[in-house]
């Protein structure tokens, strides 16, 4: 009994994870309330707060659920005994334009963040959230390009930092312009090839 009873839990905690992704993508995550939730999800407001301390709570459950498999994919670049971390950096962020265009819960939820997130007091969570993923990722994308340095694999003209810093806002940048207009190029393709000149293009000015 005591199983069944976690199992449903778990099974309502998923179910307003799932309502709350749709209320926020349609509302916008300011307009959307627990109520919101709540209703959408055919529970009580009390039992989204049985799941969660609050919205911004309840918004990075739902951001981490569907990005976690894709950031761990980009936190591995910092692993110390990876063979090629500059493969590994290039694959991860392919990853992530391939999980946007193909993975609708994924994007609904990259498209929420970006375009829907209007910060303020009540979702500072949210933001330091963000925040904290940006560093991370950062960090572990200059560890690679260190790592890869060390072995003899890669020499850029900028620091590690930089180029970790460059590859990232490129991604994010790719990313954004598609959603706003998703017929406009072929983000995947378009991607790796950006991705892949960015990379040559440091390595050839170390080389100039």
């Amino acid at each position: 009994m005591a199983r069944r009873t976690k199992e449903e839990a778990q099974r309502t905690r998923e179910h307003i994870l799932d309502m709350a992704e749709r209320e926020f993508h349609r509302r916008g995550v300011s307009r959307t309330s627990l109520e919101h939730v709540a209703a959408a999800a055919g529970v009580t407001r009390g039992a989204v707060y049985g799941h969660f301390r609050n919205k911004a709570d309840l918004f990075n459950a739902m951001m981490n659920r569907a990005t976690l498999p894709l950031e761990s994919e980009i936190l591995r670049s910092g692993e110390r005994t990876l063979d090629d971390p500059v493969a590994q950096i290039r694959g991860s962020f392919v990853a992530a334009l391939r999980a946007t265009v193909n993975d609708p819960q994924a994007r609904r939820v990259f498209e929420s963040a970006l375009f829907k997130v209007e910060h303020g007091n009540a979702l500072r969570g949210v933001r330091e959230r963000r925040l904290t993923g940006l560093q991370r990722r950062v960090e572990n994308v200059e560890r690679g390009f260190r790592r890869a340095a060390r072995l003899g694999l890669w020499k850029a003209a900028v620091p590690a930092r930089t180029a970790a810093l460059g590859i990232h806002s490129l991604i994010d940048g790719l990313i954004s312009n598609w959603m706003i207009d998703p017929e406009a190029f072929d983000l995947v393709r378009v991607g790796e090839q950006a991705i892949d000149a960015y990379l040559r293009g440091l390595q050839a000015g170390a080389s100039a």
